[in-house]
């Protein structure tokens, strides 16, 4: 009796229509999103079906055994002739801006947390570009490897999270990377934010034998507008303030950062939280 990475198991007919009206609601404002974006059906078509050929490819083998195209074929309902002609397909990946999205928030959060960069009152002090002990050059050299400074700095420029002062050195305006005017990084945060999101509900779905991982909400269908702008408030403000304490935490237990960290093992591991709101529609679901 094998036990493949993922077994294929058929949904009961409870679970068809629960799961159906599911995937429903996620593919509306993905489709949304898409369709802003001037991305046809076809294109969408075939990167759902990349996915569902390198997912059996990559996931549904029988231990031992090759994952033939016929297997695939099976599992995922696509004739063979289109599971060989889609695993040629290119990748969709946008692996820059997701390093160059990576690069400058970890710069941000050095300068957030390290006591070289920070005044006496713990505040992220305004850093001079060169020269000795703290500087913008050496924060970006710790928290960004072999990057140059001046490529990160343009980066935050462009975003609005520093400025330039009088005297040349630089100021930090925010308390985190957020791209402003670049609709791809924000874009690509799509691929990695909703990726992490559903791979949590996936786990807390099938995993029987492993502790199921955090994922709440809280929300309330009658709230007047006027109460909005505070909530965005409050909840930004309270967010910012946990992530930082969870970023801390990492930095020092994570190995890049703190070098003297023991352990064994890589893995990737992180915390996000997210704002929404919408109008209350009578009858229509959560």
């Amino acid at each position: 009796m094998f036990t493949p990475k993922s077994q294929l198991v058929s949904p009961s007919p409870a679970q068809r229509p629960v799961l159906t009206a599911a995937v429903w609601k996620l593919l509306r404002p993905l489709v949304r999103i898409l369709l802003r974006s001037g991305i046809p059906y076809g294109v969408f078509a075939d990167l759902a079906k990349r996915a569902y050929v390198e997912i059996a490819s990559e996931e549904f083998r029988i231990p031992e055994r090759r994952q033939t195209v016929s297997r695939v074929a099976v599992i995922t309902g696509l004739s063979r002739k289109e599971v060989a002609r889609v695993r040629d397909l290119s990748s969709a990946e946008a692996s820059v801006a997701a390093e160059r999205c990576n690069r400058a928030a970890r710069v941000i959060g050095g300068w957030l947390r390290d006591a070289r960069f920070l005044d006496r009152r713990g505040a992220p002090r305004p850093l001079p570009m060169e020269g000795d002990g703290a500087t913008f050059s050496l924060l970006v050299k710790e928290f960004s490897g072999d990057v140059p400074a001046g490529a990160v700095m343009d980066e935050l420029l462009n975003v609005g999270a520093v400025a330039r002062l009088d005297d040349g050195s630089v100021e930090l305006l925010t308390r985190g990377y957020i791209p402003r005017d670049s609709k791809a990084d924000k874009l690509g945060i799509l691929g990695t934010d909703v990726a992490h999101l559903l791979a949590t509900i996936d786990h807390n779905v099938h995993s029987t034998d492993a502790e199921p991982r955090f994922q709440r909400k809280v929300a309330y269908d009658n709230l007047p507008t006027e109460a909005l702008a505070t909530l965005r408030r409050l909840s930004a403000d309270e967010a910012q303030r946990l992530l930082e304490r969870m970023d801390r935490w990492m930095a020092e237990n994570d190995r890049d950062t703190n070098p003297d960290v023991r352990g064994t093992g890589r893995k990737r591991a992180g915390v996000g939280i997210y704002y929404f709101e919408e109008n209350y529609e009578e009858g229509k679901p959560s």
